[in-house]
């Protein structure tokens, strides 16, 4: 029975995983049957139909390396989605490279699965003009792709409105300095002809300290409450958010990840990774990794991954 205490996302973590990898099997399978029943449809207009079995191997290949191919479609929409906005032709021009490699990918491997199928029966696939026809292929790919990285916006927009949003309290609003009275003007005793020494300008004054937000506003599933800064485990760039990781539970902040971290004291929260920056105090364990990259154990049972270039500045941080 669920908890009663527990709100919808938090019952929904559990069973995230295993959700997620069922709606794109069912997905797949689906296409799969649309496909093969519009193909077999259409053999019956051919002189010279292909078997029912050809049919099925060559629509059952291609979706499933497409199915196997949806983590790496999510791992490039991860790693391009923390670029701000003003960087979309980076973006775009990202996936489309990607769109590129997903097809290649597809092709070679469909292909390879349709031979061993064939080679199974004791027949022989043609590959004879398969460079030709990629070009037709990568139109079919492309739109498959585009599909595929449109399903996992939507779901990551969904996830969002599930998780709730945070904002950093406004600030109070200084009051204005009261008016002081104005002192008559000060009459020169110097002689005519006699320039007085005028008093060196003061130096300017250092500018103010960057104003750094002590507590969140956090709605999330029509609730409200506050949590402070300090208790911020670690942030991770999910898009045009920041999640905050606290106390086992995830909020998101609408900003970027360096624009946040300019806001939070340098003393104690550090980037460690492209899309990740931890709260120096709630580090548990550095867990070298080869290459010069680390993990990340944190005192909340999660782990942070560390690249290379951070790994020096975080040793000195965390000293």
């Amino acid at each position: 029975m669920a908890d009663p205490r527990k709100n919808l996302y938090e019952r929904y973590e559990p069973v995230r995983r295993y959700v997620e990898v069922g709606f794109w099997i069912a997905v797949m399978a689906l296409q799969a049957v649309f496909n093969t029943s519009v193909a077999l449809v259409d053999a019956r207009t051919r002189a010279e139909p292909p078997a029912t079995w050809q049919i099925l191997v060559w629509e059952g290949s291609s979706h499933l390396v497409l199915l196997a191919l949806v983590p790496a479609i999510v791992a490039v929409e991860r790693w391009l989605s923390p670029l701000p906005r003003r960087q979309l032709l980076r973006y775009l021009a990202g996936h489309a490279l990607a769109s590129v490699a997903f097809s290649v990918v597809h092709v070679v491997a469909m292909f390879a699965l349709r031979a061993l199928a064939y080679a199974a029966v004791g027949e022989r696939y043609d590959f004879a003009g398969w460079s030709g026809q990629w070009g037709y292929e990568y139109l079919k790919d492309v739109r498959a792709y585009a599909s595929i990285v449109f399903g996992i916006w939507a779901y990551r927009l969904f996830m969002l409105r599930l998780q709730g949003e945070a904002r950093v309290l406004d600030a109070p609003e200084e009051r204005a300095a009261p008016l002081q009275p104005l002192s008559p003007p000060e009459t020169s005793t110097e002689p005519e002809g006699v320039e007085s020494a005028m008093p060196e300008a003061p130096p300017p004054a250092p500018p103010p300290p960057p104003t750094r937000p002590e507590r969140f506003l956090v709605r999330k599933l029509r609730r409200e409450f506050l949590i402070a800064a300090g208790d911020i485990d670690w942030l991770q760039a999910e898009g045009n958010y920041v999640g905050l990781h606290v106390n086992g539970h995830d909020y998101l902040l609408r900003a970027t990840l360096t624009d946040f971290l300019a806001q939070l004291d340098p003393a104690t929260f550090m980037r460690v990774h492209r899309s990740h920056a931890v709260n120096l105090g709630r580090i548990k364990e550095i867990e070298p990794l080869d290459g010069g990259d680390a993990r990340l154990h944190m005192h909340d049972g999660t782990t942070v991954p560390c690249s290379r270039r951070y790994r020096d500045a975080l040793g000195a941080g965390a000293g």
